[in-house]
């Protein structure tokens, strides 16, 4: 009987892939899974743009709370002379429906600016982006534009009855009620300053909210 024959052993084919070749496969799966990591660059200017926002929420606060404080502490009585008579006259900011509509827009406006406040705080914490989503930025930019309005509107009517008590009305010779209520008028003229500041931060974060959306 013959003895079968030893067939040559076939040598083996390497199937290990090279070191390099599996780092890149995993690489690539990993950003199929995760998504593209983003640079650098992009990263800290997200940061600063987010920074600029709880600035900008901070000095909303501040400014529209001095608004409000400075208007309801505005108060004052004093004598006023007319045609020779000594009067007394007192002033009060509640007087006015102009005062009272600036002291409404301006307390909402730093109730507005203190969530907003919250919300990007706790989202810097979280290392979030503020702006998650369009429609949220949509959103922030809309509210930020209406009570900027809102308030250029109130601070226009309360400077206008300012304006008033300092020149007086020439054609029925009413008199300059600043000068004896001249720190019930000084209170207000700083409130109305305040006002038109505090439209021109909600402006600028609507700027900013408008440039996001532009970019994404």
């Amino acid at each position: 009987m013959a003895s079968a024959r030893k067939m040559p052993s076939v040598p083996e084919v390497a199937l290990q892939l090279p070191e390099t070749t599996k780092v890149a496969a995993t690489a690539s799966e990993s950003g199929k899974i995760s998504g593209p990591m983003e640079p650098p660059e992009r990263n800290f200017g997200r940061l600063r743009a987010d920074l600029y926002q709880l600035v900008l929420r901070l000095l909303c606060i501040a400014t529209s709370a001095t608004a409000v404080a400075l208007m309801v502490t505005a108060k004052e009585a004093s004598t006023v002379s007319i045609y020779g008579f000594e009067l007394p006259v007192h002033s009060k900011w509640s007087f006015s429906d102009a005062f009272e509509y600036l002291v409404g827009v301006s307390g909402t406006a730093a109730a507005y600016s203190l969530l907003q406040l919250l919300v990007t705080a706790s989202k810097l914490f979280r290392k979030s982006p503020v702006h998650c989503s369009r429609s949220q930025a949509w959103l922030i930019f809309a509210v930020d534009q209406a009570l900027a309005y809102a308030l250029m509107s109130a601070g226009s009517a309360a400077a206008g009855i300012s304006n008033l008590n300092r020149t007086g009305i020439r054609h029925i010779t009413l008199p300059n009620f600043c000068k004896p209520l001249q720190s019930f008028c000084n209170h207000v003229a700083i409130s109305i300053a305040f006002t038109f500041f505090t439209c021109f931060l909600l402006t600028t974060s609507a700027i900013q909210c408008a440039i996001w959306l532009s970019r994404n």
